[in-house]
Order: structure tokens, then C-alpha cells, then sequence
């Protein structure tokens, strides 16, 4: 282990403020003064760092001192070969997995949940998904892990595969048995790619699920800013020893910014540093802020604000504890229906709600009043808003119809079309709803009445759907010709 009392990158900068030099370079601002407004708003302190790359303070795209002394922390902490510093957030480091192992023509397997991010990188890089349809919980509503079994038939039936990508958890908490895909991938030869963008904390904290590095992963994206503390959009991209350092970086500045905020640089050193000293103590206490926030939801009735009961070994082969996910169904209520409420008459923004489930996300800043808080309110809504459940949407995953890659469907000739209009035919676009971000529709997908109709019931409880070229969502984009 490396010293992870310190901060390289924070040290620098330090060092910089001390130095008064004078700035003929960019940002324009001129560490603020050329921006009053914009300075008075974030702070001297705040614009004074927001500087670029240069001698002292390393470049990102090819770093040489306190970066790479940073990111030789960060790989030391995190038990990885090495470690990226992301600026362009979590989507930057999954594309730079998909990019790193995967060229056109090339397949990958994957459950169809994954973010929007992977399968933009599909796009991109021209490759083949080969989707294993997760299992789904029915009383839930919702889309479970891969299970074992599945992986490996897609394994058997797709020996020429390149790699294997794994959500860890998903935004439910839900993870699949990650040491036994990877056993699966990597005795075919195939790579093992982690969306880990929830997961930084099962590094650090005491008896949390597996993380990707621990079961022998290739790459891991894990998103530092969601429950470690860092400035949103940074990330960290994590490798094993089966990759190359120096080829990875070279994908990841295929895409990545040449002008690194140092802000967020210096926010992944410190939050590092952070869950490297204290981590073990930070998510025990939000361990422990969820279980009660937990009981207190159950003990209201109609909520089901669920953990590891659910485990199965299998398709929930563990559970994150530290995800306060609510399934809101038992109340005749969409979890985008309380989404709604909790935020327009109670002044509290919960992570996302969906068709069917609430994800109120719990880390070190909160504390045991807003916790309470939250209950209150959620009790308030059972007694004012429960209504009867017929009707209602169950479930949030449809299995697709792949007609052709995604690629091919996004650069083919398209044309509008009336959404009613439009079963049959293959979408050349993404429908979303946002968060989480996992595509209803994704290109080379064959539209079903199945998917229209969760679309439309989607629009009616008020989910925030995006993806079309129309912004209404009322046209979407198919193949001009099939």
C-alpha cells in the first residue's frame, strides 16, 4: 500500500496558489477576475484553481508526476493494476471499456439493462450486443442480475465473443455472481468489463457485495461523485493486469477531454484519500441510516422498501444494502407518482422514480432528520394518495427484438413517424426514461405494441423520457427501408 495520507494533485495545486504566477494561458477568467459574477457565485477559493494543464501540475492525457501519482493511489486503494482519473464522467469510462476490447464486427455479451453509455459505445465502435435477457421480479416490477446459467449458454452459443459486460449493482442494489462470470468469461478467453457506477463503495466499506477488482475483472467504471464523495462527473476507470496501460489510455483520449478540470481532478485525489483512511467508517453510517430508514418505510405499510430478502443466489445473487430502493405498487402509486409528489409538496428530490419503484439515495451527507423527514413525508403520501392498483404497469423490462446492430440502425436512412404509428418497424433512436437511463428502445430495435404501450403509460405518470430527435416524444425515428 502507498501512502494514502496523501494528495498529490491537491498538493500541487497548494503549491501553484503559493507561486502567484501570472496567467497568460487559458481559462479566460483569469482565476476569476475576469468573471465577477460567475466568482462571487463559486467562491475565490473555487476559480482561483480552475486552471490548465502545465509544468507543475501534470497533464492529464499524459501524465508524468502528481497525476500519475494520483492515479497510483487511487490503484493501490482500490486494489487495481491501475487507475484513470475520468473528468467526463462515468459514460466516459464505460466507453472507454467497450472501446478498449472490442472493434467493429467484434460481439459482447450483456444484459439488455445497461445504461444508455454502453450501448452508445456499441454505436460507436460498430459491435454486435449479444443480450442476456435478465430475469425479472414480477412483485417488484423490476429487472434482476444474469444469472450463471444464462451467461453461459451465451458463452457456449457465442464462443467468438470478445467480452463480457456485468452491471455491479444496478440502481436497485441488485448484483449478479460476478466471481463466477468472470471464472465463466475468462476461461473462453473473453474480457470482463464492470458498470460499476454504483458500487465505489463496496470497495471500502465492511461486508458489502463483491467488488470487480476483487473478482478478477479485466476493467471496472466506477463512479466516484454517486456515493464517494467526489465532484459530479468524475470518475474513476479501473484496470486488471490482463490490460494494457498504455493502450487504454490511448481509447480513453480517443474521447476524453484534452482540457482536465482540475476541480474535479483534485475532488477525486481528496475523496480518495477520504474512503482510503476512513471508508470502513463512512458506509457503516450509511449502512446503518438505510436499515432504519428501511424498517421505518416497511412499518408504514403499502411500501416495500426491499434488501436482502430478496436474494436468490442466483439472478439476486447479493444485495447492496446502502440502495434505499421502494417499491411503491402496493399503493396504487407509479414510483415516478411519488417521485413527484415527495419533491412538488415535501421539497425532497429522491434519486429517480420509475413505473413501479422509488431509489431514495443514502450517503455520509445525510443525516438521521432528513431521514425522518423522508419517512414523514412518505407516510403523509400513503394517507393522502393511496389508491387502488388495478391497472397498473408491473414491470419495467421488455425483452427486445433485435433486427439488426446498433450501428447499422443509427446511421442508416431514417424517417419520422408517428409514435402510434410505428409498431413493426425498427427504431434507428434511444427511448429512455432518465434517470436511470436504461433504454426502452434502443437502435435496431423492432418496435412492439408491447413497448408502445409502456411508452405511453410512461408519459401518462409523468416519467421523464428522452432520447428522440423529438422532443415530445409524439415522432420517432425508424429505418427508412428494412
Amino acid at each position: 500500500m502507498l501512502d494514502q495520507t496523501r494528495a498529490p494533485i491537491l498538493e500541487a495545486l497548494e503549491r501553484f496558489k503559493r507561486m502567484r504566477v501570472v496567467p497568460f494561458d487559458v481559462p479566460g477568467h483569469k482565476r476569476g477576475r475576469g468573471n465577477p459574477e460567475l466568482t462571487a457565485f463559486l467562491g475565490e477559493k473555487c476559480m482561483s484553481v480552475d486552471v490548465n494543464s502545465m509544468k507543475p501540475l501534470d497533464n492529464l492525457c499524459h501524465p508524468v508526476s502528481v497525476i500519475r501519482e494520483a492515479e497510483e493511489l487511487a490503484a493501490s486503494a482500490f486494489g487495481a493494476a491501475h487507475a484513470f482519473l475520468m473528468v467526463n464522467g462515468t459514460t466516459s469510462s464505460v466507453q472507454s471499456m467497450v472501446l478498449s476490447v472490442l472493434k467493429r464486427g467484434d460481439k459482447i455479451i450483456l444484459p439488455r439493462n445497461v445504461h444508455r453509455s454502453v450501448i452508445n459505445a456499441i454505436v460507436l465502435v460498430g459491435a454486435i450486443p449479444v443480450y442476456v435477457n435478465p430475469q425479472m421480479n414480477h412483485e417488484l416490477g423490476i429487472a434482476l442480475g444474469m444469472r450463471t446459467g444464462d451467461v453461459q449458454a451465451a458463452i457456449e452459443q457465442n464462443p467468438d465473443a470478445k467480452a463480457v459486460l456485468v452491471n455491479n449493482p444496478t440502481y436497485y442494489g441488485i448484483c449478479s455472481n460476478l466471481k463466477a462470470i468472470v471464472e465463466l468469461a475468462h476461461k473462453s478467453n473473453m474480457k470482463v468489463l464492470v458498470d460499476e457506477a454504483h458500487g465505489t463503495h463496496f470497495y471500502f466499506g465492511a461486508n458489502m457485495p463483491l467488488s470487480a477488482m476483487a473478482a478478477g475483472a479485466d476493467m471496472a467504471s466506477v463512479s466516484m461523485h454517486k456515493s464517494g464523495g467526489s465532484l459530479t462527473q468524475s470518475s474513476f476507470l479501473l484496470i486488471g493486469p490482463q490490460m494494457e496501460e498504455g493502450y487504454v489510455r490511448q481509447i480513453i483520449n480517443l474521447t476524453q477531454t484534452t482540457s482536465g478540470s482540475y476541480l474535479l481532478m483534485s475532488s477525486l485525489d481528496i475523496s480518495r484519500k477520504n474512503l482510503a483512511l476512513h471508508g470502513k467508517e463512512i458506509f457503516q453510517k450509511v449502512v446503518d441510516l438505510t436499515e432504519y430508514g428501511r424498517q421505518e418505510i416497511n412499518a408504514i405499510g403499502g411500501y416495500w422498501a426491499y434488501s436482502r430478502e430478496i436474494i436468490d443466489g442466483d439472478a439476486v445473487f447479493d444485495f447492496d444494502v446502502t440502495k434505499l430502493s421502494i417499491n411503491t405498487l402496493g399503493l396504487g402509486l407509479a414510483g415516478i407518482e411519488v417521485y413527484d409528489l415527495l419533491r412538488d409538496e415535501y421539497d425532497i428530490q429522491a434519486e429517480f422514480g420509475d413505473l413501479g419503484n422509488l431509489l431514495a439515495y443514502v450517503s455520509v451527507g445525510d443525516r438521521i432528520q432528513d431521514m425522518e423527514r423522508l419517512v414523514s413525508a412518505l407516510y403523509e403520501i400513503k394517507r393522502l394518495y393511496q389508491r387502488d392498483k388495478t391497472g397498473m404497469f408491473t414491470h419495467e423490462y421488455i425483452s427486445p427484438q433485435v433486427a439488426c446492430s446498433p450501428q447499422e440502425a443509427f446511421y442508416a436512412p431514417k424517417k419520422s413517424v408517428p409514435l402510434e404509428k410505428a409498431c413493426g418497424q425498427i427504431c434507428t433512436e434511444f427511448v429512455m426514461c432518465y434517470p436511470p437511463g436504461i433504454p426502452i428502445l434502443a437502435p435496431g430495435e423492432r418496435i412492439t405494441s408491447e413497448i408502445l404501450a409502456y411508452i405511453q403509460y410512461a408519459k401518462e405518470k409523468g416519467c421523464s423520457l428522452t432520447g428522440p430527435e423529438d422532443m415530445e416524444i409524439n415522432y420517432i425515428n425508424v429505418l427508412a427501408k428494412e
